[in-house]
């Protein structure tokens, strides 16, 4: 029997992987998106005339939308150009030390024994062995299934198994793990970012996080185009399943018949009836009383010092001189232990904060001629308080002067840098994504429960299902895909139809 027309509220990574999923089983499905476009976070600026990604830039876990394309009857391959990076990144400190993690983990070990010591090496081998265990020991369980409880996470993976369970090491944070995994302090500090993938602290996130560097191990590609080829890429994939799109059309409220949802209203007076709504936005919106006060009983509002990690980002040209850019650069702050206390304690920015720059016209194959004017995406992190202390001027021009030293004293320079370049705030993102206060990630993962505590696909209101970054299994790309594949399969299987 062919499901009941079904809307989808929100045309991200998520919001596109639920409608295509939905509409390969036959459901008739209408995508609502707010904005002009589809993509969400993944989002380009154009500065001088270029497209530069001001969003997401890394794209990994690649099996989640082979899987996605090929269960709707399509190649991954012949919708994106995807290229291997072999260097996974480039670090950089202030005294002059530098370190590249590669994708082969010998060349990566390599370049630790020179860098560090021949026992970080050898740690690092260890580390890489132990996360390649935990993302097993969570791939089938935990990423790719609903959401479970704690027992119930001890059932999927296996009372025999709980020895490997105990290996993922929720109740350590991951600061303290990375501090008896490596002797060099600088190591901690690189691995120690894997917490912020999540918009977390790497202070307070369990140590469960180390699974980022098998994610990374498994596969870092460079998308031809900029990532927001991923998001044309799968809005092709949908349409072609017949798939229909409102853009520019922004929920007012999500409706309901006294016991289940009837549809949704939107803010120029239109209403669509729909028993099932797929929401793929921050579920903060709902608990802020975005989309009414029925959908706002499926969540609490996210309290500030609940929130992920914030950013203040520029998108630019520049010359850059005095450093070999790869594309990917991560360039440190002096303390990061205060980077972290000032973001989550004072609410505020520190003074010399780590800088993430994006050289998207670098790639192991590929770099321009010397001297000529490049892309750039650099980003800070910050607290998500864009809804309630937004920063001014001044401080903005303070923080891009320490972003500036920060790279400088790491031995770049940007020259030349466009009059025009784009700045987002934590106002910024909380406008484009409104509730969130800028957080970009959903709540944030402190705690050895937390992780438990996001939502899963099915919410309180029965034919409300949940999709996106904030809700199981979590933010980045990938991992919003997989949580708008198990929307629609929640979605499916209430419906009879799994």
């Amino acid at each position: 029997m062919r499901p009941p027309p079904i809307i989808v509220v929100g045309a991200g990574i998520a919001g596109l992987a639920a409608a295509i999923d939905l509409a390969r089983r036959g459901a008739a499905v209408t995508v609502v998106e707010r904005a002009a476009s589809s993509g969400g976070k993944i989002r380009q600026i154009s500065v001088d005339g270029a497209g530069i990604d001001a969003g997401p830039t890394v794209f990994t876990m690649r099996w989640i939308l082979e899987g996605l394309f090929s269960d709707a009857g399509a190649r991954l391959q012949d919708h994106l150009e995807l290229q291997a990076a072999e260097t996974l990144a480039r670090h950089a400190w202030s005294d002059g030390g530098r370190l590249d993690l590669h994708a082969s983990i010998e060349r990566s070990a390599a370049s630790i024994a020179e860098f560090a010591s021949e026992a970080d090496a050898a740690n690092y081998r260890d580390f890489c062995a132990r996360s390649a265990r935990v993302f097993a020991t969570l791939r089938d369980s935990f990423i790719a299934d609903q959401r479970p409880s704690p027992l119930q996470l001890v059932r999927r993976v296996g009372w025999s198994r709980l020895g490997a369970l105990w290996e993922t090491a929720p109740f350590r944070t991951l600061w303290q793990s990375l501090a008896q995994q490596f002797r060099d302090p600088r190591l901690r500090q690189l691995f120690g970012r894997y917490a912020t993938y999540c918009g977390s602290s790497p202070m307070q996130a369990p140590a469960t996080l180390m699974l980022v560097a098998h994610v990374e191990q498994d596969g870092v590609w460079l998308v031809n185009g900029g990532m927001r080829q991923v998001a044309i890429a799968l809005q092709s994939l949908a349409e072609s399943l017949g798939v229909q799109f409102r853009f520019g059309s922004h929920v007012q409220e999500i409706l309901t018949d006294g016991s289940r949802v009837s549809g949704v209203t939107l803010s120029d007076g239109d209403s669509i009836s729909s028993a099932s709504v797929v929401f793929a936005g921050d579920v903060a919106a709902l608990g802020a009383g975005l989309l009414g006060p029925h959908a706002a009983r499926v969540t609490k509002a996210t309290a500030p010092g609940a929130r992920s990690l914030s950013a203040v980002t520029w998108c630019t040209t520049a010359r850059p001189s005095g450093f070999e850019l790869a594309h990917h650069n991560v360039f440190f702050g002096d303390d990061y232990t205060d980077e972290f206390d000032a973001i989550f304690r004072r609410r505020e920015i520190c003074g010399s904060p780590t800088v993430y720059l994006c050289a998207q016209d670098r790639s192991d194959t590929r770099a321009p001629s010397t001297g000529q004017r490049e892309r750039l995406l650099m980003l800070i992190n910050a607290p998500a308080d864009g809804d309630r202390a937004p920063l001014s001027l001044t401080d903005l021009d303070r923080h891009a002067e320490a972003a500036t030293r920060v790279l400088a004293r790491c031995g770049l320079q940007l020259q030349e840098r466009s009059t025009s370049e784009v700045m987002t705030t934590p106002q910024g993102f909380n406008e484009l994504f409104p509730g969130t206060g800028g957080a970009l990630y959903g709540s944030a993962n402190h705690g050895s429960m937390t992780t438990f505590k996001r939502l899963g696909a099915r919410s309180r209101l029965r034919g409300l299902y949940l999709a996106g970054g904030s809700v199981h299994p979590g933010p980045g790309v990938p991992m919003a895909a997989m949580s708008g594949r198990l929307a629609a399969r929640a979605c499916l299987e209430d419906l009879g139809d799994a």
